[in-house]
């Protein structure tokens, strides 16, 4: 089952997404949702990497040496 929400854009991203809506003969929905699908897991990647950047800066994680994780998983031939 699909959602609805609303969001709100600036005029000129609005009047881009008009136009390209228009010479293509597709809907602006259409084009949201697919700059939604193409770039969530991207943000979700940037997060999760920030999120344990800090951990590792707080001393809540630490690192090792790829040489040693590629050993430890049997990726070192």
């Amino acid at each position: 089952m699909a959602k609805q929400t609303a969001i709100r854009l600036p005029d000129e991203t609005y009047e881009r997404l008009q136009a390209l809506a228009a010479r293509t003969g597709r809907t602006a929905t259409f084009y949201i949702r697919q700059a939604i699908e193409e770039h969530l897991e991207d943000l979700e990647d940037i997060y999760l990497a920030e999120s344990v950047l800090e951990k590792i800066q707080r001393g809540e994680m630490g690192t090792r040496p790829l040489k040693e994780a590629m050993e430890e998983l049997g990726l070192d031939d």
